[in-house]
């Protein structure tokens, strides 16, 4: 089994990355295989809502997307991890994700997923939920720990230093192997999906 984690800031090796590759180690340890993909530090187009993915199954805009898109579908579990910004996730994260999970919906049926956020300080929690939702509108189950996916610090030494916060990476790492491998028995099981009925799509004047 081999699980995804984003790194959504434009910081190599930074405080997001040290959480990250905390889940990873404890991931790793379950026989769990890991990538870290990088987001880097180049600009990522938003999403236009030309719906042209509904017909293609990939962005127009054949870019970082579309290669996070190829690996996907070869993943079991997705960690997407962001900085703080302005009480949100980071521009480039959430330009990314709007993208992957209009264009490729299908690919995250039944994997599980989890948010991890890095901040200073304050805004954590927002940023967690926004991260959340990309989950929860996908059909993937969320994997949790024993707080809020939340680190804090200002440099990868600080956020080292949060005891509380390297110990909810580790727990969200075992975790999410947990969920991974009942999964895996339950399909040897003989346990499917769930049925899926067809989509119904409404507005408020309709």
């Amino acid at each position: 089994m081999k699980v995804l984690l984003v790194n959504g800031s434009g910081h190599l090796k930074g405080c997001t990355y040290t959480a990250l590759k905390e889940v990873a180690r404890e991931l790793e340890k379950e026989n769990i295989e890991t990538e870290i993909f990088q987001l880097g530090n180049k600009p990522i187009a938003g999403c236009i809502g030309c719906m042209s993915c509904i017909k293609t199954g990939k962005c127009f805009r054949d870019d970082i997307v579309n290669e996070f898109l190829e690996k996907a579908k070869k993943a079991d579990g997705f960690v997407y991890g962001s900085p703080v910004h302005y009480a949100g996730a980071s521009g480039m994260l959430t330009s990314f994700l709007d993208r992957v999970h209009y264009s490729g919906k299908s690919i995250f049926l039944y994997k599980p997923g989890a948010a991890v956020v890095s901040c200073r300080r304050g805004g954590a929690s927002a940023a967690f939920d926004q991260i959340n939702k990309y989950f929860t509108i996908s059909c993937m189950p969320i994997v949790s720990s024993q707080y809020w996916n939340l680190v804090h610090g200002n440099t990868p030494e600080e956020v080292v230093q949060d005891l509380e916060g390297m110990q909810t990476m580790r727990t969200l790492g075992r975790n999410m192997a947990w969920m991974l491998k009942c999964i895996e028995a339950g399909k040897k099981a003989g346990i499917g999906y769930p049925e899926m009925e067809e989509r119904i799509a409404t507005n408020f004047i309709r």
